[in-house]
């Protein structure tokens, strides 16, 4: 699958500032398990960080409490990035697909 979702401050998209796009693809990599492959970046449009980017690739077991992937890079002022990301869903609509998951990045730059 193709992404390109709203990166907000907050979980709500009504209330919360967009600050840029989610970026990527994911794809289907768990045999007894929903977990996806991630590859995405966050490409920042808005506040002290636009222009910039950070690149994110990783396991996403999706029922799991707080998942972890690397920061594997960026561009801008996150150029040579190292670090993780770690996610956290906040509402999940197995009907649709839609999500809402709260990413806390943590970088060396």
């Amino acid at each position: 699958m193709v992404m390109d979702n709203s990166l907000t401050e907050g979980p709500s998209m009504n209330s919360s500032r967009l600050t840029g796009r989610a970026q990527g693809t994911y794809i289907a990599a768990g045999k007894d398990q929903l977990a996806l492959l991630m590859l995405m970046n966050f490409v920042f449009t808005a506040g002290k960080y636009n222009g910039s980017s950070v690149a994110i690739m990783g396991r996403n077991a999706v029922f799991t409490e707080v998942r972890e992937m690397a920061v594997v890079g960026g561009t801008g002022v996150f150029r040579w990035a190292r670090g993780y990301a770690q996610a956290r869903t906040h509402t999940l609509d197995l009907k649709t697909g839609d999500a809402t998951v709260e990413y806390n990045v943590f970088i060396m730059h």
